[in-house]
């Protein structure tokens, strides 16, 4: 169920910097991510399957097989992310939230579009990303397609005692 957030006067759309602060951030998250499923994977072909250590990565299923793996779990953490809070690591630090146009958290479709987006975003040399210098709401491919936007949210308020 879509949850509805609040603070929605008091959001701005993100400027690039902001946005490649969290993917910074979150790239470090998913290559640890990534680690972990390749040792899985690893030890699942050597003890599991009982394949020689110089048969590991040798054919072409096996390679698949974790190419695959990789992106699921990238996947798997991104959608998660955006899909419970709005926001992955990477941008809570930058205080960014992903939310839909009207201020909902985001489905499962609109993660998995964004995700695939991304990727041609930075497979075309990034241009997906830099399309928010030149988009007058300050959005980029993932967002446009998804029918989403990433929002600054404000500083917290600290309590006077």
């Amino acid at each position: 169920m879509q949850r509805r957030f609040d603070q929605l006067d008091d959001v701005w759309p993100a400027g690039l910097a902001r946005r490649l602060g969290a993917m910074l951030y979150d790239a470090f998250l998913v290559a640890a991510i990534w680690i972990l499923i390749t040792v899985l994977h690893v030890a699942f072909v050597r003890y599991v399957l009982g394949m020689g250590a110089e048969e590991v990565g040798a054919g072409t299923p096996q390679r698949l097989t974790l190419q695959l793996l990789l992106l699921v779990g990238a996947f798997l953490f991104f959608a998660f992310s955006w899909m419970r809070g709005g926001m992955t690591l990477g941008m809570q630090a930058w205080r960014l939230r992903v939310q839909t146009r009207d201020g909902h958290s985001i489905t499962l479709a609109q993660s998995l579009v964004r995700y695939v987006v991304a990727w041609l975003s930075l497979a075309a040399f990034g241009l997906g990303y830099l399309w928010v210098l030149f988009d007058t709401e300050r959005r980029s491919w993932p967002d446009i397609v998804s029918g989403t936007r990433v929002v600054v949210l404000p500083k917290a308020k600290r309590g006077r005692k």
